[in-house]
């Protein structure tokens, strides 16, 4: 008879995606300039073509003028709550991942105090004093290593409940005159995080985390405008994208590798990747280096659903919303079924690494 143990499952999710539709039309009027303050000369709509084959990104999403990263946090998080159906003030924990706190419109200061996690709270009414709540700013895999702490605390047999948000507001912290920006967009999403007893492994079954910071650390940061007369003086996101790409696709697929050999599986056993929707060619290039460590090279159909067509990359929110849409039967052709081993992963500043294996109770 198999003894049985706590696991850490998925009871609820949920995710707010701004109505904002900006499509890549919007950039046909932009001016963009190099890192060394020289207007780019290619045709904008050369540049956008380029972008999308790259990419894949179509639209993004940005958030809407009245809102702010804890309001798009706040809502996903109620969503979560809901389908959860548990009282918010059960929750030990709320963890909001994101990296540059409330930004104003028309003002890219980040503003963190109090927590993001704080005013989630506050919006949400809860009471209860040992509901702690906490920012967790880890770039781009900041959700995942929400997930990650929350396991451990409710393994640890003093925590049963932990609402896990992720949120960004990349609109309004980029470069206007980087091509990146086009890249980037807003969004949030959530789950509610349950400890259960059962016999049989389901639920968050391993996990992995690295952060290489020797050469890499700065591949991500922070950085003044490209055009020299930029009306303020104001720092902006900024990507080595090259040194990013070959740094993810080099060193992304062995750690889910090793997530899943913790997990004691192997990779035939893993139904879907749930992977931080950055950019479609990287994610693809991913996928199919992960295979060939098994020396495997047929990827089979609808296994990484992408959304980063429609949604764009809005960093820590890209994978909880990725779930959530998954789950609510809202992706054609995507869905999870009891049993199925799901693989999460994610990088980005730090630089940072991790992979979690779920299997669907």
């Amino acid at each position: 008879m198999n003894e049985s143990k706590i696991y850490t499952r998925i009871i609820g999710s949920g995710k707010y995606i701004p109505h904002r539709r900006i499509t890549n039309e919007h950039f046909l009027n932009k001016e963009f300039y190099n890192s060394e303050g020289s207007r780019i000369e290619k045709p904008n709509e050369e540049i956008i073509a380029t972008l999308r084959k790259i990419t894949g990104i179509e639209e993004r999403r940005y958030i809407e003028d009245e809102f702010l990263t804890s309001d798009m946090a706040y809502f996903a998080a109620q969503s979560a709550i809901d389908a959860a159906r548990v009282d918010p003030e059960t929750l030990d924990y709320i963890i909001v991942a994101h990296n540059f706190g409330d930004l104003q419109n028309g003002n890219p200061r980040s503003d963190m105090v109090p927590t993001l996690a704080s005013r989630v709270k506050q919006r949400l009414g809860i009471l209860n004093p040992y509901t702690v709540a906490y920012d967790l700013p880890f770039g781009c895999p900041g959700w995942i290593q929400g997930m990650i702490q929350a396991d451990y605390f409710i393994k640890s047999g003093d925590v049963k409940r932990v609402l896990v948000i992720g949120a960004e507001t990349l609109s309004r912290i980029f470069d206007p005159h980087d091509i990146d920006s086009m890249i980037f967009s807003d969004g949030a999403g959530a789950v509610v995080l349950e400890g259960k007893s059962a016999e049989k492994p389901e639920g968050i079954l391993a996990h992995v985390t690295r952060s290489d910071t020797a050469e890499q650390a700065y591949l991500l940061n922070m950085g003044s405008s490209y055009y020299a007369e930029y009306k303020y003086n104001a720092l902006f996101l900024k990507m080595k994208g090259r040194k990013l790409y070959e740094y993810a696709i080099s060193m992304v697929p062995k750690t889910l590798k090793e997530g899943i050999e913790k997990a004691g599986l192997h990779l035939s056993d893993i139904d879907k990747v749930l992977i931080h929707q950055a950019n479609a060619k990287m994610d693809f290039k991913i996928l199919q280096r992960l295979f060939e460590l098994y020396g495997e090279t047929e990827i089979p159909e609808n296994m990484m659903p992408m959304s980063i067509a429609k949604l764009g990359n809005n960093s820590v929110a890209t994978i909880p919303i990725l779930y959530d849409l998954i789950s609510k039967g809202e992706m054609e052709g995507q869905q999870f079924n009891p049993g199925d081993y799901i693989l999460f992963g994610s990088v980005g500043a730090g630089v940072n690494i991790n992979a979690l294996v779920y299997r669907v109770p």
